[in-house]
């Protein structure tokens, strides 16, 4: 079997497992408190505290469940990319000397 084989069956088979991956909407109750694009700001701001500290404490979380969807997932990426430095980081020590 091919390397490139291989690859292609593997995400596949990622791709198939992640799409059968759901929360079930009725479950899910939306109340006044249900977390959104700031908390998912926030959220994703703590992520690297929050993981560490789940790994220690089972009632840790990193990502709120339930919230109101689409504006936290943007909130909490916002969150790990810009607050949390993002590729801001990695970018200082590559800088051209032309």
């Amino acid at each position: 079997m091919s390397h490139t084989l291989r690859v292609v069956a593997v995400t596949s088979l990622i791709l198939v497992l992640a799409a059968c991956a759901r929360q079930v909407p009725e479950t899910v109750q939306h109340t006044a408190e249900t977390p959104g694009f700031l908390w998912g700001l926030w959220h994703g701001f703590v992520f690297p505290f929050a993981w560490i500290g789940s790994l220690f404490d089972p009632k840790i979380a990193v990502y709120s469940v339930p919230n109101n969807g689409g504006w936290y997932d943007f909130g909490f990426f916002l969150g790990i990319t810009v607050l949390g430095g993002g590729t801001h980081f990695s970018s200082k020590g590559r800088r051209r000397s032309d």
